[in-house]
This record gives C-alpha cells, sequence and structure tokens, in this order.
C-alpha cells in the first residue's frame, strides 16, 4: 500500500506544471473532446509507465544494499532539484492529428513523457518498493489526478493555484523520500546521523 501511495503522491504533485500536463490543456483547448484525449493519456501513461517501473525492478534486482540505497535516495535529492525548473510546453503539442483524438494523445503523451522527471521517479519508486504493478498503478493515478481536471478545466487551472508553489511542494516531496531513503540505507555512518 506505501508503494501505490507515494507513488500516487509523488507523480500528482510532480506532474502539475509539467509538460504533459502543458500538453494536455493544449489538446483540450484545440479538439474540445476530453474523453478520448483523458482515455488517451490514460493508455500512454500505463504503458509508459509500466515500462519504466520494469526498468527500475530489474535495476533493484541486480544492484542490492546500502550503497544502491544511496544512489537511489541521490537520484530522488537530485529530482528535488529539477523539480524546481519550469517546464516549457513542448511545441509537438499542436500538430495537428491524423489519425484522430485518442490516437494523438496516446503517442504525443507516451513520447512526451519519455525521460520526464514523472517517468525517471517511476523508475525510482520501482526500484525503491520492488513493485512494478503496484507503482505503476500509483503512479498512473498520479498521473490522471493532476491531468485529468487540466483537460476538463484548460488554462482555468493554471491560474487557480501559481505554479511555483506547486513546484516548490513537488521539490520538498523529492528531497523528503530521498533523505528518508539515505537514512534507511543502513550503510555505516549513515543511518546514524
Amino acid at each position: 500500500m506505501d508503494a501505490i501511495l507515494t507513488s500516487i503522491a509523488v507523480v500528482a504533485l510532480a506532474e502539475i506544471g509539467d509538460k504533459t500536463q502543458l500538453l494536455a490543456i493544449v489538446l483540450a483547448a484545440k479538439f474540445r473532446r476530453p474523453v478520448p484525449i483523458i482515455l488517451g493519456i490514460l493508455a500512454a501513461t500505463l504503458l509508459n509507465h509500466a515500462a519504466a517501473a520494469g526498468l527500475g525492478y530489474f535495476v533493484s534486482q541486480w544492484l542490492t544494499g546500502p550503497t544502491f540505497q544511496i544512489i537511489v535516495g541521490i537520484a530522488f535529492v537530485v529530482m528535488a532539484a529539477w523539480a524546481l525548473i519550469p517546464d516549457k510546453e513542448d511545441e509537438r503539442a499542436g500538430s495537428r492529428p491524423a489519425h484522430g483524438v485518442f490516437l494523438t494523445t496516446l503517442v504525443a503523451f507516451f513520447l512526451i513523457e519519455i525521460g520526464d522527471k514523472t517517468q525517471i521517479a517511476t523508475t525510482l519508486l520501482a526500484a525503491q518498493f520492488k513493485e512494478v504493478w503496484l507503482v505503476t498503478i500509483g503512479t498512473t493515478i498520479g498521473m490522471m489526478l493532476a491531468n485529468v481536471p487540466a483537460v476538463l478545466l484548460g488554462e482555468t487551472l493554471t491560474k487557480i493555484v501559481p505554479l511555483r508553489y506547486v513546484r516548490w511542494a513537488a521539490a520538498l516531496l523529492f528531497a523528503a523520500i530521498g533523505a528518508w531513503i539515505i537514512l534507511g540505507s543502513g550503510l555505516p555512518g549513515i543511518g546514524s546521523i
């Protein structure tokens, strides 16, 4: 249950103001058809995050012990710094679809999520919890919690809460998780700090 809840919180916070959320707003404004957009986001996220979680789990099977925990913890701290950097809207977001709103959303979201901080967070969470499906479920729920309102409310949503506050909250969450992992690593001298 910790894997799901932590994954939901991490991705929902990290996703707010992210380029994929901006893409959701652009697609919603362009097509004005929320259901296929939401279904496209869901399908793309499941595919992308399952692959990321699988990679994280696979790596965690090869690399174990306190040193690996320190590496994962440091990666979360780096993610905290990255969360403070605002994303810019991807230029590919406004391209005209050839095969429908769903397919356009699926492909655009899948591609734009590659190497994104939420995908990397998914990999790290799976490495930490060693749970591919629970992390995938959690990160997908987190992604949907952040993007469904973006699709339904569009640009109005970004005017309610300033994105800099959300970025700071996400950074603090990533840093806290990183510190928790590092302090719990069991590496002599580290866990006793």
